[in-house]
């Protein structure tokens, strides 16, 4: 692995023959912090009004020792928090669902960074995380499909 940073060696070259001129010159490179995240998807199957957990993986690949922090937004429901995420369905129908960051469904899911967000220190290999999902029981709607946009965002 490559700890992100300036590198810089020197290298001589020697020509061989009369009078042997060396010369040296410098060989540099500048390792950038960067980070990619990939997600998949969270698919609930089907709700029967009885609560409904599922889960997704989340992964973030960062260069070596680069601090990250995931976030994950409210959604695209109108009016949706990451307190009070909606999935959109038949005719503007929304179904209430959280997303956390433990199994327990304690410690929801949000966007500000020390707060509600996972964080980690790169190594150059990818890190999985997990996002756990719950869908309470006694929640009905409409029939039909109901999905929501959640866009996940790695800071660094």
């Amino acid at each position: 692995m490559f700890l992100r940073g300036t590198y810089t060696d020197t290298v001589t070259a020697s020509l061989f023959g009369f009078n042997n001129p060396v010369t040296t010159f410098v060989v540099m490179t500048t390792i950038l912090p960067s980070c990619t995240l990939s997600a998949t998807p969270l698919a609930f199957g089907a709700y029967t009004g009885l609560q409904r957990a599922a889960s997704s993986t989340v992964t973030v690949t960062c260069t070596n020792t680069t601090a990250w922090s995931v976030g994950l937004d409210a959604g695209q429901a109108s009016g949706a928090s990451v307190t009070t995420r909606r999935m959109t369905g038949p005719a503007g129908a929304t179904l209430a669902y959280g997303l956390y960051l433990d199994n327990a469904h304690t410690r929801q899911w949000g966007i500000t960074i020390n707060v509600d967000t996972a964080a980690g220190i790169g190594s150059g290999l990818p890190q999985l995380l997990a996002v756990y999902g719950l869908i309470p029981a006694g929640t009905y709607g409409r029939p039909g499909l109901y999905a929501d946009t959640i866009t996940a965002t790695v800071s660094y």
